[in-house]
């Protein structure tokens, strides 16, 4: 199986043999009571362990965190990703991401579980879970 190749420095995509991942505008729409976000996801490269997050915290690889531009600190959203139906629940507590097509960042444990490790980026739906009255003014 091909690997895909990050360039983290620069935050893109290198050189790869497997299929380049379509570049769309990220979505937003409500869906099931959800507010929802669709695009492509990423996970932080292994030197931002232990750097400061936005929200103060220490980063950890290994917990099941996101940066999302608008979202609150502390907001759980589900990430289910579309190549592959997997899903999982992580806590908003960065800023980011940086590059204009993707929608989140996750860390390696995140990226993990997704199943989209050897690629570096995946195509996701983001679910918010909370409240709507919490939700409505944070994906604009």
């Amino acid at each position: 199986m091909a690997t895909a190749n990050i360039d983290y420095a620069n935050c893109q995509e290198t050189e790869s043999e497997s299929a380049p991942i379509p570049v769309e505008e990220p979505t937003k729409s409500t869906e099931k009571g959800f507010q929802t976000q669709t695009g492509l996801a990423a996970y932080y490269h292994a030197t931002f362990q232990r750097r400061r997050t936005a929200s103060g915290e220490s980063f950890d690889h290994n917990a099941l965190t996101a940066a999302h531009k608008t979202l609150p600190f502390g907001t759980l959203v589900r990430v289910i990703n579309l190549t592959n139906n997997r899903s999982v629940v992580v806590r908003v507590n960065d800023r980011g991401p940086m590059q204009k097509n993707r929608v989140i960042d996750l860390t390696r444990r995140a990226a993990s579980e997704l199943g989209f490790l050897t690629r570096g980026l995946t195509s996701v739906k983001i679910e918010i879970l909370a409240p709507s009255h919490f939700v409505d003014s944070t994906l604009k």
